[in-house]
């Protein structure tokens, strides 16, 4: 692939990797080639962090390819004033980079395609270090991915911990938007660590990957680039490729980074319809270009697990609702303190994984303990999982991607289909259960309180078990 145009600091990168390896000769630490990779769409609020944040590392990057695509701000302009070469000295040594801007212009595999523009440029390294154009790491964060990398040759990839910083964060709805990812990313990464540190998915806000398993996924997956447009997740997929190909992916307990959080709804809504839908992909078999199917591949154990537990959630508590409406519309209604074990235990199990963010604030306790937050956002979540799975049964293709796009400069309102659908239902169920006899009304209440009861049993000692499991001191 061409650029479309290029900055003034674009050069070619033939025998770039070798002029390095003279280099690194004299620079003592240094075990390895890293070339990094920094595919950007409209990042001009967050690019000059990110590559400060790098060049800040105790262990920098041996080139640094800032690849921008499909962008029409000045994300290219404030890239290049950090152009070119860069002498730093750290903990480690001397160290030498340089930092090269390209503005491929328009690019239909968006950042699918920028990645593997990059690829190329660094496909000579020992490591492709992935980064997003709003990820802001910590100063160790290269270092500690690194050193495990070389420590284990089975190892295709490593992340880092993902959280959001907060405290830039102004107004109501973007706080508790934040507050509640920020949980989300928490469970997600304490999940992934407990499980022996295999990650399901090497996100590409912040992982290092081994070229060696790369040019394996490639050769065995018939592959010309390590990413492909077959699936919304890219990093998702190419995961799951990596294991297959026989190589470990894994989750460092120390390496952190910030990514960029959603501050609106519609755009919350749009990211996580996308994650799901390209989940749901890769679980069902045979869509888009994986024609066979990955159903019970391993690291899609915990996509199954989270999208179980979604289905379960959505269940109990519609179902509740509507038994309780008809309980006191026929007077039936009869209040127990053993309903309030569950909430309990959720509430419990909210503020233990808040109390686990390395960067724990305030507003993470209370958003967790106080209840109503926490149980907002999870109707939230699960608006995301009834329009997810919905738009993929219906078997309408989309963009997930240009909805993304969209969604974050403030268009489109679809992120509403699930309220209207709820009130619509809700009204549904009431003229239904209005139609009804004494007789009916009684049977089905008497049916369905038990079922909910059983459900709801499970899923809190499901819980039980999460909030006593040992978390061996781990932070995130």
């Amino acid at each position: 692939m061409e650029p479309a145009s290029a900055s003034s600091a674009e050069m070619e990168p033939v025998g770039f990797a070798d002029d390095f390896a003279s280099v690194l000769e004299d620079v003592p630490g240094h075990r390895s080639t890293i070339g990094c990779i920094i595919p950007a769409y409209n990042e001009e609020e967050s690019i000059a962090d990110v590559i400060q944040a790098l060049l800040a590392q105790t262990r920098v990057p041996d080139v640094i390819h800032v690849v921008v695509n499909n962008s029409s701000d000045g994300t290219v302009r404030i890239a290049s004033e950090y152009a070119g070469a860069h002498e730093i000295t750290t903990e480690l040594g001397d160290q030498f980079t340089e930092v090269f801007v390209h503005d491929i212009g328009k690019n239909p595999d968006k950042k699918v395609g920028a990645l593997n523009y990059g690829y190329s440029l660094v496909e000579g390294y020992d490591y492709l270090l992935g980064v997003d154009g709003d990820t802001v790491a910590d100063r160790q964060a290269v270092e500690h991915l690194e050193n495990e990398a070389v420590s284990d040759s089975r190892i295709g990839g490593i992340s880092a911990v993902y959280s959001i910083d907060d405290r830039p964060i102004k107004g109501i709805i973007p706080k508790f938007l934040i507050a509640g990812q920020r949980t989300q990313f928490a469970a997600f990464n304490m999940q992934n660590l407990l499980r022996g540190r295999n990650m399901a998915v090497l996100g590409g806000q912040f992982s290092i990957f081994s070229t060696a398993a790369l040019r394996d996924v490639m050769k065995s997956n018939h592959q010309r680039t390590p990413w492909v447009k077959d699936s919304e997740v890219e990093d998702s997929l190419l995961s799951l490729q990596i294991k297959s190909a026989g190589y470990l992916t894994k989750i460092s307990p120390f390496a952190r980074a910030d990514v960029g959080g959603m501050t609106t709804l519609r755009g919350y809504d749009a990211q996580q319809v996308k994650w799901t839908y390209g989940a749901i992909e890769l679980m069902w078999p045979g869509q888009r270009g994986d024609t066979k199917g990955q159903p019970f591949h391993p690291n899609l154990r915990l996509r199954w697990l989270e999208n179980f537990d979604m289905l379960t959630n959505l269940f109990v508590r519609f179902a509740f609702v509507v038994l309780l409406a008809g309980s006191l519309s026929i007077g039936a209604f009869v209040f127990s303190p053993v309903w309030l074990i569950t909430p309990l235990v959720a509430t419990l199990l909210n503020v233990r994984i808040a109390m686990t963010l390395a960067t724990r604030t305030k507003r993470d306790v209370l958003f967790a303990a106080l209840i109503f937050p926490a149980e907002i956002f999870m109707w939230v979540r699960m608006s995301h999982f009834v329009r997810s799975w919905s738009r993929f049964l219906s078997r309408r293709k989309v963009d997930n991607w240009a909805m993304q796009a969209r969604a974050e400069k403030g268009g489109g309102s679809s992120h509403w289909m699930p309220l209207i659908l709820l009130v619509v239902v809700v009204a549904a169920v009431t003229v239904i259960w209005l139609m009804l006899g004494p007789v009916v009304q009684s049977s089905i209440l008497w049916v369905g309180w038990p079922i909910v009861g059983i459900v709801t049993v499970i899923q809190t000692v499901a819980m039980i078990f999460r909030l006593l499991r040992r978390q061996h001191g781990y932070k995130v």
